[in-house]
């Protein structure tokens, strides 16, 4: 399909026949996309036996440049005349949604996990019989991770604020409401990091409960930046004027991202932090 044939407003013009969709030309983003996620998921391998954690480091880096090339294309696609019609910008929003649902099922397999050992402890072996373990300090809920948990509530706010402002047409509101958004995911991700540097125990040779928590908050941590990422681009596209009240599905589409990751982490408190609370580190 030629990016730049097109005929009556929302109908692309493709091999001689006007249709309302629109034919993404050949990328090499999904192949390489799909490669950055082995690299990581094999990384995080690595990085919990072994302690290495050059391939992790080369997956996020290749995920990251995917993002950034792979959104770069869909931005430039958006701006050709007629590519994104009524119907095709409703196959994004689909999209989107079962991107989202996809997302909801990797957290599920972490919580199915979680709650195996907390109600079947036994399950553990080595003659454990509580959860968490004995020998394992669990970190006190209301410290650093209610501090995280209000921050992304917080977040939740002014990104709803910020979409209240771009469908007033108020544009200084919009940029401001991003710009809380985005100071708020760092401030989450510096403080979660600050709690794994200070974690009474190691994810590497700590047993079953380390291997849960760390996948499962570090993964979601991993959404929380993703999520940064995708509020930043917003924020500069913004500020250049690409959305209007009409048309701004990538706001939406981050808002609704960032919405999920909230809701993620209020469960990963309250089942993991204060439910599954044990003892606490000794000051």
């Amino acid at each position: 399909m030629s990016s730049d044939a097109h005929g009556a407003p929302g109908v692309v013009v493709s091999s001689g026949l006007k249709q309302p969709y629109h034919l993404p030309n050949p990328s090499p983003w999904p192949i390489v996309g799909s490669f950055g996620g082995f690299l990581t998921v094999f990384g995080i391998v690595l990085a919990a036996h072994y302690g290495n954690y050059v391939v992790l480091v080369l997956g996020v880096l290749t995920i990251l440049a995917t993002m950034f090339f792979w959104w770069r294309d869909v931005l430039n696609e958006s701006a050709t005349p007629g590519a994104h019609s009524a119907i095709v910008r409703l196959g994004l929003r689909y999209g989107m949604m079962l991107f989202i649902a996809s997302e909801v099922m990797f957290f599920v397999g972490f919580f199915w996990a979680y709650f195996n050992f907390l109600i079947f402890p036994e399950t553990q072996g080595n003659g454990m019989t509580v959860w968490p373990p004995s020998d394992i300090f669990t970190f006190d809920p209301f410290h650093l991770p209610f501090l995280n948990t209000m921050i992304l509530l917080l977040s939740g706010t002014t990104v709803t604020w910020a979409h209240h402002c771009l469908l007033e047409g108020n544009r200084k509101g919009l940029l401001q409401g991003l710009g809380l958004t985005i100071l708020l995911g760092l401030s989450f991700t510096m403080f979660q990091a600050i709690e794994y540097a200070h974690a009474p125990f190691k994810f590497s040779g700590g047993g079953i409960y380390p291997s849960v928590f760390f996948l499962a908050t570090g993964f979601h941590g991993f959404h929380v930046i993703v999520g940064t990422c995708f509020l930043i681009v917003c924020w500069f596209r913004a500020r250049n004027g690409s959305f209007t009240p009409e048309r701004h599905f990538g706001f939406e589409a981050a808002a609704w991202y960032w919405h999920f990751v909230d809701v993620v982490w209020l469960f990963l408190f309250v089942c993991i932090y204060w439910y599954g609370a044990g003892n606490f580190r000794p000051e």
